[in-house]
């Protein structure tokens, strides 16, 4: 009898553990906002192999290859860019819910369309949701599952920043932020042309792996050839900052009017050309120069980026520079 009653006891305590651990598993797997609504985390089981952005009849693809990933099938992406992503899709968490009243006065009545984003592992299906751009929060979204879904604002822990620029469908914006990157033997010459002071101006030409310096009027001046020789080889790598993806057309219209401060043409050995036009930046508030970056563009397209001095300062030489007494 007691060994019975024993028996009973054990097994009334294996099933109260069991059911105590059954809870406790469902508690944890739950979201405080439905799982239905809030698993915006992608979480895959080795890596991510396929993003997509969707929006305004629009699409943008981008595909790991290897350890490289690829834009729309084309172009190499921006390494840092895609960190950014990767991190946003992986570690994504949900700020703070957003009521409907808030949700149509910020999005709806401004005709906000969100961008659908999709994540791949391979052929699997990790996540879709959907992602409203917005200048109303800190972190630059409102993001749902669905259209029928609940609005959040979403973040990612140990970031305090914008979020939602990562979800865009301009290419320009994954693409490495390159001006120049030129090896020595492809340049043929180079033609510096500095506006606030003409007589500074000068134009290399190489031929043979000769160089030659002129001035503005191509009359040539002997000018230190390893001067000249360092010189051409800053155009292995000139990054710029960021594309300038905030300005409007009216904005962007009004720079490119003003006269540029310098212009840099570079001509390939096989005949092609790149001109980097440069402007001074000023603060839009108090209309003070910029002492640290400039605006900037290249002959093949309208829209400007942000150069840091720093990075482009090398280039921006006077003609005296290579003469020596």
């Amino acid at each position: 009898m007691k060994l019975d009653k024993l028996v009973s006891r054990n097994i009334s305590l294996t099933v109260l553990l069991v059911s105590v651990l059954v809870i406790v598993i469902l508690l944890r797997s739950r979201t405080p906002f439905g799982k239905d609504n809030a698993s915006f985390i992608s979480m895959p089981r080795k890596e991510i192999t396929r993003i997509e952005f969707t929006g305004k009849g629009e699409k943008l693809v981008l595909e790991r290859n290897g350890n490289t990933w690829i834009v729309n099938g084309k172009s190499e992406a921006r390494r840092s860019g895609m960190a950014f992503i990767e991190r946003i899709l992986t570690e994504i968490k949900i700020k703070s819910p957003v009521s409907p009243g808030l949700f149509e006065e910020e999005i709806i009545k401004k005709n906000i369309e969100p961008v659908r984003v999709r994540v791949f592992e391979k052929k699997r299906l990790l996540n879709s949701f959907l992602v409203f751009k917005t200048g109303s929060n800190l972190y630059g979204n409102i993001m749902k599952i669905t259209d029928k879904s609940k609005p959040f604002i979403t973040y990612v822990p140990g970031y305090e920043g914008d979020i939602g620029s990562g979800f865009t469908l301009n290419e320009l914006f994954w693409v490495p932020y390159t001006v120049f990157n030129l090896l020595p033997s492809e340049i043929s010459s180079v033609e510096f042309d500095n506006m606030a002071d003409p007589s500074s101006s000068f134009t290399i030409t190489v031929k043979n792996n000769v160089y030659s310096l002129s001035d503005a009027n191509n009359k040539a001046n002997g000018g230190d050839s390893s001067r000249v020789r360092r010189y051409i080889s800053y155009f292995t790598f000139v990054p710029f900052e960021s594309w300038a993806l905030g300005l409007s057309a009216e904005e962007s219209a009004k720079i490119r009017s003003v006269n540029p401060i310098f212009r840099i043409s570079v001509r390939k050995s096989d005949g092609t050309e790149k001109v980097l036009t440069l402007w001074e930046k000023t603060n839009s508030e108090t209309g003070e120069k910029d002492s640290d970056r400039l605006w900037g563009k290249t002959g093949d397209r309208e829209d400007l980026f942000i150069l840091r001095y720093f990075d482009v300062d090398p280039l921006l030489k006077k003609r005296s520079y290579f003469i020596t007494e």
